[in-house]
Order: C-alpha cells, then sequence, then structure tokens
C-alpha cells in the first residue's frame, strides 16, 4: 500500500466514495505524494516517453511553425512565448534553437511555462534559461500569446459515467477491503450530458474533463484579443465514447487503482470539447500529417547525412515513431486556435 492509497482509503471509510476526477487529481498532484509533484517520469528512465524525447526535431518543427505564424501576423514587438504542462523543457529549447535564425523573432519573445511540479520547474530550468513560471494560465501576461501544449489535456483529471435506463451513473473510487476499487452511483440526469442522449445506448461510457473548457476559453478568448495561436497536440478523438483511463509504469500498462501516485495516469482528450470551448480553431489533423506538411522528411534528411550504424537506426526508427500510422502519427491529433482575422497556421487547415 503507497502512503497516498493509505490516506485515499482513510478519506473515503470517513466520506464515502469519491469521484475519478478527484482520485486523478490526488494521484497526480497531491503535494506530498502525487506523482509530478514528485518526480521526473520522463525518458527512459521514467514511466513514459514523449515526442520531444523522441527526437529534436518534433519541437524544432514547432517552433518554426510559431514563428512564421508570427510572421503571418505582423511580427508583433512584445509576445509570450508559452508552453503548458513543458516537462523537462525540451521542446521548448529545441524551438528556441531552431528559430535563432528568424530576424527579431527572439528579441520580441518572453518564455513562461505553466507548470505546478516543483520537480520539473528544477528540470526546465535547466532546459531553458530566463524563463518565468504559471500555477495556471490565468496569469499570463496580456500580450499576443503563441502557446504549446503538448501531452497536456490528457493528463487533466475526468469523471466517468456509464449511461443506464435512468440516466447517468458515475464511475466512483471506493473501497472493497483495503483495496480501491471503480464502483458506479445510482442513476439520475446528468444535465451536461444531456447532448451525448442522442448518440449513445445504455451501456456506453462517457467521458468529460471538468477543467478543459475554462483553459481553452482562456487562451482562446486571449488569442483572439491580442493575437497569437495555440497548438494542441494530444492523443483522443473528436468525442469521447468509452473508457479510456490507463495507467503508465515503467513504460508498461499498470492497474490504475494499485499503485496510487506511482503511476501516470491519462485518458484520451475529447477534441470536440476543445472546439467548443474556443473562439476559431483548425480542423483536427493527424500528427503525422502536420508534421510532414512542416517538413519533418526533409529535416529528417538533412539530419541523417551525419550518422551512421546505431544512431542513424535510432534517428529513422523516430522519424517512423512521429509520423507512422502505427506508431503516434494516427493516434496522436493536432488543432490548432487562432484569431478570426488571421490565417491558421502553417501545417493546419479550416
Amino acid at each position: 500500500m503507497t502512503p497516498l492509497h493509505a490516506l485515499l482509503a482513510q478519506r473515503i471509510s470517513a466520506t464515502g466514495p469519491i469521484s475519478l476526477a478527484d482520485y486523478m487529481a490526488d494521484c497526480l498532484m497531491h503535494p506530498q505524494f502525487g506523482y509530478y509533484a514528485t518526480r521526473d517520469p520522463f525518458g527512459a528512465s521514467g514511466d513514459f516517453t514523449t515526442a520531444p524525447e523522441i527526437s529534436q526535431m518534433f519541437g524544432e518543427l514547432i517552433g518554426l511553425c510559431l514563428a512564421q505564424t508570427w510572421l503571418d501576423q505582423g511580427a508583433p514587438a512584445q509576445i509570450t512565448l508559452a508552453e503548458i504542462g513543458p516537462g523537462r523543457g525540451t521542446l521548448m529549447a529545441d524551438a528556441l534553437r531552431a528559430t535563432k535564425g528568424v530576424a527579431g523573432f527572439h528579441a520580441a519573445l518572453s518564455v513562461h511555462f505553466i507548470e505546478t511540479s516543483p520537480t520539473l520547474r528544477k528540470r526546465q530550468a535547466q532546459s531553458v534559461k530566463g524563463a518565468t513560471w504559471h500555477d495556471d494560465i490565468s496569469t499570463l501576461p496580456d500580450a499576443p500569446l503563441y502557446l504549446v501544449a503538448n501531452e497536456f489535456f490528457d493528463a487533466l483529471p475526468i469523471r466517468q459515467f456509464t449511461r443506464d435506463e435512468g440516466g447517468w451513473r458515475e464511475h466512483m473510487v471506493g473501497l472493497e477491503g483495503d483495496n480501491l476499487v471503480l464502483g458506479l452511483s445510482a442513476a439520475a440526469p446528468i444535465d451536461l450530458l444531456a447532448h451525448r442522449l442522442a448518440d449513445t445506448k445504455t451501456g456506453d461510457i462517457v467521458e468529460h474533463c471538468p477543467a478543459l473548457a475554462s483553459i481553452v476559453s482562456t487562451m482562446s478568448a486571449q488569442i483572439e484579443a491580442r493575437g497569437g495561436v495555440a497548438l494542441i497536440l494530444d492523443y483522443g478523438d473528436w468525442r469521447s465514447l468509452g473508457d479510456t483511463l490507463q495507467a503508465l509504469q515503467n513504460h508498461e500498462a499498470a492497474n490504475p487503482f494499485a499503485n496510487a501516485g506511482l503511476a501516470d495516469l491519462t485518458a484520451h482528450v475529447d477534441f470536440e470539447a476543445i472546439a467548443k470551448a474556443a473562439t476559431r480553431m483548425t480542423k483536427v489533423t493527424p500528427q503525422g500529417v502536420f508534421l510532414e506538411r512542416l517538413g519533418i522528411t526533409a529535416r529528417a534528411q538533412a539530419l541523417a547525412r551525419g550518422l551512421t550504424d546505431t544512431a542513424l537506426e535510432a534517428h529513422i526508427h523516430a522519424h517512423w515513431r512521429l509520423t507512422h500510422p502505427d506508431a503516434m502519427g494516427a493516434l496522436f491529433k493536432v488543432i490548432g486556435l487562432f484569431p478570426s482575422t488571421s490565417t491558421p497556421p502553417a501545417g493546419l487547415e479550416i
């Protein structure tokens, strides 16, 4: 039993089952025992590997896309270059290196990270010098906003519901002996799921991310008012359907309720919910298509010229992993938020 498991069991014994969202929030961000609050989970020594850790090409192309958008919007003199959920800071470091040659871009920008984990803040400070940190997106400077959210929304806590003849039954975390287990509440109408009655049937599972709409609407409102762009890259689909909660520990699937605080918990992102909360957005595009449009193959070929043997093999595999439909290329999607007065960012379309 982990320390967090013991705390949750005590809480549930005293007050009853908790929502899946509350469980995920404690597992990921409890200040003493939460997953992200206590460790650097990225890379081979961690529990999972994100796109920026797979290859420098990913961050480079994201950076060039943002810089091109800045140029397309008239190269404003002072901008906020931000990343929400920046991991180790690898993506931002690669983006900044790739855009050094864009005249005036670095002079115009200030780097801001939205990050609550003290452990990851220290790691990010090693990757990117001179950044400013925020606990949430609401405190970013009132300036044109050029923002990246790569594998951020999948880590936000979700609520789960199963449709029932009497309405919806929420998935709740309770106790069975000493074990944390998932159960169902009594059936009841749920206003926030009223629109899903038309496309679901009894037994279907629907997920809802309570924090998503507020975060998207905040960034979208600033972009609409001040200019900029938000690139959201994550795994998921247009509309939530089915149980997508998963746990990863040591790069392998794990029981989400077995080691509270020691495993990463994520769920697929509902891109329809992002679109509904945004003022103006692009079509949802597969990550592989997006990266190919930005020129990843040409960049891969250029980098390959200096490589041999195992280094070349690893580089070729990284390109495949980022772009191929059997890897991240189709599972991961991209959507862009941009002002109604501007054209969509490079690589995306409306």
